[in-house]
């Protein structure tokens, strides 16, 4: 995975805590003092829905999508523009916060997938063309 890019600027706007997270793994994975330096900004999105429910009509399951669009920008022009989504379920337990603690591992596996999925992109872009 070579990375012939930095990341000078990281905006997130959109879900909060979703933008914290890959916020900071983004920053943890690319290195520093390239002499090509990025700005990006992500926008995202999470949706939570219902994916099951049992004979009593109760929730059992969720489903969360995690939807981001990327702008990647160098010298004030646009380098890039992409949108990556995952999503995955939980299953709603019997006490509010283990219900919780699913949810927050589920959003973590989310972020982690989507995070390999933008640096991916972001080594596809050809610095030697600008």
């Amino acid at each position: 995975n070579s990375q012939n890019f930095s990341i000078n600027a990281l905006e997130t706007e959109g879900d909060k805590k979703i933008g914290f997270l890959i916020k900071n793994k983004l920053l943890i994975k690319t290195k520093q003092n390239s002499e090509n330096e990025i700005n990006i900004n992500i926008i995202a999105n999470k949706n939570k829905t219902i994916k099951e429910k049992n004979t009593k009509n109760e929730i059992t399951k969720y489903l969360i999508t995690v939807n981001l669009d990327i702008k990647v920008e160098k010298n004030n022009k646009i380098l890039k523009e992409f949108k990556v989504s995952n999503q995955s379920d939980f299953n709603v337990s019997a006490q509010y916060s283990q219900t919780i603690v699913n949810e927050n591992e589920t959003i973590t596996l989310i972020t982690d997938s989507l995070i390999s999925k933008i640096t991916r992109e972001l080594t596809l872009i050809n610095f030697n063309d600008l």
